[in-house]
């Protein structure tokens, strides 16, 4: 068992080869539309899926796509135990394609083509074939995901995230950390920019105290989060400004992965530190396709009075 985590977390670091890096990131945002973009982005490691992609967010799924790849086939590597660490952590890819199976089921608004799950699935091919919300309960009810305990498409919304972060904090330790910040941050917009009716919902998700759910700012919700978590919101003084605090989430993340890189050969922290690296580069990618269809770092920084 110890020479396939070897063997595994050795091919992870082969992995991390593939990614865009900073530097190309940065020239693929001063680009000054999305067309200029893609054909640098067709050169990358990413234009394995890219091809002729004539919209943004298609071409940002297909970058999602190949970093699900690298994903699929570090599990092929790695031992049963590993293989179920990494289905939590790749589980964004899952609950992807629930909610865009479920928007089909409500609205029939054909979804886009599912993410290729693989492995990596646990309820995913149970999901698809079904036809109402009462369905995908009762099959997500039976699952690692847990009953959502409602059917309706706001209440599956919040109990894919809620799944999604217990599973990542029940069996990824060193990963415990972002997911409890990420539902702060999901908290924070949930009161604060969308307006819940009902804030009360969100105690289903883990960590989520009464406390949390009646401060009017974000600094006063910031002082009720457990200090470890705090910085989640840092910096931040109005709601409309919580897309920094999502890019500093993301820059901490990058952060906490290069010192689990550091690990020796063969410990899991490798293998969470390795998807976290590939997740923040895939991330970046499709940031910078954003910031060239809006016309490019300089123009977008003119725009918004910030830096990009």
């Amino acid at each position: 068992m110890r020479a396939e985590w070897i063997a595994g977390t050795l091919r992870g670091r082969l992995l991390l080869a593939h990614r865009l890096g900073d530097e190309p990131a940065r020239e693929l945002a001063a680009q000054t539309s999305f067309e200029e973009a893609q054909r640098l982005l067709l050169a990358s490691p990413y234009g394995r899926d890219l091809g002729a992609v004539a919209e943004l967010a298609t071409a940002q799924r297909a970058v999602a796509a190949v970093a699900l790849w690298h994903l699929r086939i570090l599990a092929g590597w790695l031992p049963p135990d590993g293989a179920v660490l990494l289905r939590a952590l790749a589980g964004w890819y899952e609950l992807a394609n629930i909610e865009h199976h479920v928007a089909w089921i409500v609205t029939g608004t054909s979804p886009p083509p599912p993410f290729e799950l693989g492995g990596l699935a646990t309820v995913w091919p149970r999901i698809e074939p079904t036809r109402s919300l009462g369905e995908v309960r009762s099959v997500l009810a039976a699952s690692p995901w847990g009953d959502p305990a409602a059917e309706e498409p706001v209440g599956l919304h919040l109990a894919l995230r809620a799944g999604w972060a217990r599973r990542v904090i029940d069996q990824a330790p060193e990963a415990r950390e972002w997911a409890q910040a990420a539902v702060a941050l999901f908290v924070a917009r949930e009161l604060l920019l969308a307006g819940d009716e009902d804030p009360h919902r969100l105690l289903a998700l883990p960590g989520v105290r009464a406390s949390w759910l009646s401060p009017p700012s974000v600094p006063e919700l910031a002082a009720h989060l457990p200090a470890r978590i705090r910085w989640a919101l840092r910096d931040v003084e109005q709601p409309e400004e919580l897309w920094r605090a999502e890019l500093g989430w993301w820059q901490r993340v990058e952060e906490d992965a290069r010192v689990l890189m550091r690990r020796s050969l063969g410990s899991p922290a490798l293998v969470i530190g390795t998807v976290a690296l590939l997740a923040v580069d895939a991330q970046r990618a499709a940031r910078a396709l954003a910031i060239a269809a809006l016309g490019g770092a300089e123009r977008t920084r003119e725009r918004s009075g910030a830096a990009v």
